[in-house]
């Protein structure tokens, strides 16, 4: 007696760039047990999709206008940990890696992976499997294995809207514009500017926004 099939895995797609979105769709759709639920084009549009379409998994670029993948993977993690996030990346670096395991992330592929690859992560989460894609050096699992539950992130000193204020401030955006996309004060900004300039000891928008890059909150082309 065979068992009964798996259902499929629903999958939400996030990323800022439509084009990216129709190719993962249509290599998705040809891909057995994968049911794609719903697309997003940012992290607060991701936050609103799981609620709509309950999704099992997300694949969701790491570097999303207004509010990141680490960002939001730390949501989501937060509001529904029974969502597992699956992270898309240009960049195999150590520190790159290591931010969004410890966001949450239950798998981190490059974008140029093989759609065989692809299939392989997406089974691994429906089994509650972390999954490095092949072209993660052993030395970054190594070093990801020897943080867990060890050395701190460089953002844990930051408050989510701290995080979140850092990254709006690095995309150019005025104390005006972010007040009213957070709709917040500019006052209350403001104050968030000052505490995490103050956390981080950096003192000019420069420097934040260098900060930012560094840590993969944006993309040097932002």
């Amino acid at each position: 007696m065979t068992g009964l099939p798996l259902k499929p895995i629903r999958v939400l797609l996030a990323d800022d760039h439509a084009l990216f979105r129709a190719g993962i769709r249509a290599l998705l759709e040809k891909v057995p047990g994968v049911e794609i639920v719903g697309e997003a084009a940012d992290g607060r549009e991701v936050l609103k999709a799981i609620q709509i379409q309950s999704p099992d998994a997300i694949l969701m670029d790491i570097m999303m206008p207004e509010l990141n993948g680490l960002e939001t993977t730390k949501r989501v993690k937060a509001q529904f940990p029974h969502v597992r996030v699956i992270m898309l990346s240009m960049n195999a670096a150590e520190e790159y890696v290591l931010q969004a395991m410890s966001a949450g992330a239950t798998g981190y592929l490059l974008k140029n992976v093989s759609p065989a690859e692809l299939e392989l992560a997406l089974e691994a989460v429906r089994h509650g499997e972390t999954f490095l894609c092949s072209a993660i050096s052993k030395r970054v699992v190594d070093a990801y294995v020897k943080r867990v539950g060890g050395k701190r992130s460089a953002l844990e000193p930051l408050t989510p809207r701290q995080r979140e204020v850092l990254q709006l401030v690095a995309e150019g955006n005025s104390t005006k514009e972010i007040a009213r996309k957070l709709s917040l004060s500019v006052k209350t900004i403001e104050m968030h500017r000052t505490q995490l300039m103050a956390a981080l000891d950096i003192h000019d928008v420069p420097g934040l926004v260098r900060y930012a890059i560094r840590m993969g909150l944006i993309s040097p082309d932002a």
